[in-house]
């Protein structure tokens, strides 16, 4: 049976790519679509051997490094896509990717990762963009059509997998459809807690630097508790953090996976301002034996377990967390049930929970990758 496996871009590393990366040990045999390809991200996620087909797009100019130019024709880069020969089609999706067409008889399942958040809440996005009143205004009609779009092509959908609780009830009230959950895979066994002693003196926020995910929230916190901070990562938002943050805040830049493990095991906490669909960051965090604190909202409060393996903050401001890190003490927090807790998100169990999934439609992998 072949298997066509549908992914939104892969021209960024993130939480997607990650997903993208441990699902493909389930089909080793399958073919990769997606909008663009970048070749450093393709090598990064899509084992060697494994067919990538992109969208006209791809032939565009810039389109590859900065697609967000050609949004307004996503819609049409998935509907275009021929996806004859497959039996099976599994789209992993925050937006664009579920509105392929397979062939009628096709079964389709979409792991969403979330409905099309920037369109769903698009003041949430906009409160933090700074664009010309025109530019909003065509935004808000682009993204009235991209809500109709998104309502229309989930009646496409055979089954939605949803990546968590938060996102299962995103589908429910934008879609009308049921979800079961899968939460993300993270390879817990690349992490590696050190003890108490090795702990350095910083807290870490590991994150794409974006408008949305608020860690100028983080930085105005810590510039004025004067507390070290870590900002690892890269993003359009990195020049306006850069000059908001005080002397006690250090940017690194994009770090390697290598790199990411020992900011993460040697930190006395992760930081995390955002409301993620899931988050694999903070799971990342405690199988590295570091405890979490997080913004009450959405993931992170179906991985992180209160007074164990992190604390929350209740509103996206500084004050709320310079609460929260008044109250922290790090020696309240066991490392070792940490990682326990971790363990419970693991990619051995988001293998074993989809494999039964995919042999109901028949999908048996006929080259399954180690």
């Amino acid at each position: 049976m072949s298997l066509a496996v549908i992914h939104d871009y892969l021209n960024q590393l993130g939480g997607a790519e990650k997903v993208l990366n441990v699902f493909l040990r389930l089909a080793a045999d399958a073919t990769v679509y997606t909008s663009v390809v970048h070749p450093s991200v393709r090598a990064d996620c899509v084992p060697d051997g494994i067919p990538v087909g992109s969208s006209f797009l791809q032939r565009l100019p810039f389109a590859v490094e900065r697609t967000r130019l050609y949004l307004p024709l996503l819609p049409l880069a998935f509907e275009r896509m021929n996806l004859r020969g497959h039996n099976l089609t599994v789209s992993i999706s925050s937006a664009f990717a579920k509105g392929v067409r397979p062939p009628a008889d096709v079964p389709h399942l979409c792991y969403c990762q979330t409905p099309m958040r920037f369109a769903w809440n698009l003041d949430g996005y906009l409160r933090y963009e700074r664009v010309s009143p025109a530019t909003r205004a065509v935004v808000r009609l682009l993204m009235a059509r991209f809500r109709q779009w998104d309502i229309k092509t989930s009646e496409r959908v055979t089954e939605f997998i949803a990546i968590s609780r938060t996102v299962q009830e995103r589908i429910w009230r934008f879609y009308g459809r049921e979800a079961r959950i899968i939460y993300p895979p993270v390879d817990t066994a690349l992490y590696r807690a050190v003890s108490p002693q090795e702990k350095e003196n910083y807290y870490l926020v590991l994150s794409r630097l974006l408008p949305y995910k608020r860690i100028d929230v983080a930085i105005a916190a810590f510039n004025r508790l004067r507390l070290p901070l870590v900002v690892a990562g890269e993003g359009r938002d990195e020049p306006r953090l850069r000059q908001m943050a005080g002397p006690t805040v250090r940017f690194t830049g994009r770090v390697s996976d290598d790199e990411a493990r020992d900011l993460l095991a040697h930190a006395r906490a992760l930081v995390l301002v955002a409301e993620e669909d899931f988050g694999l960051t903070p799971v990342e965090a405690m199988a590295s034996g570091t405890p979490v604190i997080a913004y009450r909202a959405g993931g992170a409060t179906e991985s992180v377990v209160e007074g164990e393996t992190g604390m929350f903050f209740n509103e996206q401001e500084p004050e709320s967390l310079i609460e929260a890190l008044q109250r922290f003490t790090p020696s309240d927090y066991n490392p070792q049930r940490c990682v326990e807790r971790a363990r419970q998100f693991d990619s051995s169990l988001f293998l074993s929970a989809w494999r039964p999934v995919l042999q109901e439609y028949g999908y048996h992998s006929q080259a399954e990758a180690a």
